[in-house]
């Protein structure tokens, strides 16, 4: 199996994706490449939407847009994420299932990241990964588990779940992040890069 490296930037975003929007459901795709050693480097994060049921209209043309943007850089897109309306509510929508699979099509070595509500604020790292197992998804489930030392999983800075909690309570960079949703309305919100919402140290 593959290992998974999930960069500060990817990290950050998806955080305050969920982070803005606490009592909806969003989601998003990872952009990334397979090293040469085999590694998947998850590099960066593209919100889609955050009041999303099924695959709608607008789901599809974000996925476009978003891949079209990774295609320029020459990355693809590696993965999906989400957070549920529930904060314990941990399962892989069947709507990101379909999306995961449909990614996977693409990058057969796709995963999909689900935000675990629970811990979002804990300074443990938020994310659940779920991996393709034959026409289903299911949670990882392996040792050593996600994100811990040894694992397929890493987070390429182990203070990053603390950091994300720090620029969200203490600067507040999450109100300048904006999903695809967020551009539907107004158009000058640069849903794909969100760099107005990046620390200048990355």
């Amino acid at each position: 199996m593959s290992q998974y490296s999930v960069s500060t930037q990817a990290y950050l975003k998806i955080f305050f994706h969920a982070a803005k929007h606490p009592q909806s459901s969003v989601n998003g795709v990872l952009v990334g490449k397979e090293e040469p050693s085999g590694t998947i480097s998850i590099m960066d994060a593209i919100p889609l939407l955050h009041h999303w049921t099924s695959l709608s209209p607008m789901m599809s043309i974000g996925l476009d847009l978003a891949g079209r943007h990774a295609e320029s850089m020459g990355l693809n897109l590696v993965g999906y994420y989400q957070a549920c309306e529930r904060v314990n509510d941990t399962a892989l929508a069947p709507v990101g299932e379909r999306v995961a699979e449909k990614l996977k099509d693409g990058f057969k070595n796709a995963v999909a990241l689900v935000i675990d509500g629970e811990k979002l604020g804990s300074g443990e790292p938020a994310l659940i990964p779920y991996i393709s197992q034959g026409p289903t998804w299911r949670p990882y489930t392996g040792e050593p588990a996600a994100f811990g030392a040894g694992s397929i999983f890493q987070l390429s800075s182990p203070d990053l779940p603390r950091r994300a909690i720090s620029l969200v309570r203490e600067q507040d960079l999450h109100q300048k992040f904006g999903d695809f949703d967020d551009h539907l309305e107004d158009v000058t919100i640069d849903w794909l890069r969100n760099s107005a919402c990046m620390p200048s140290d990355i």
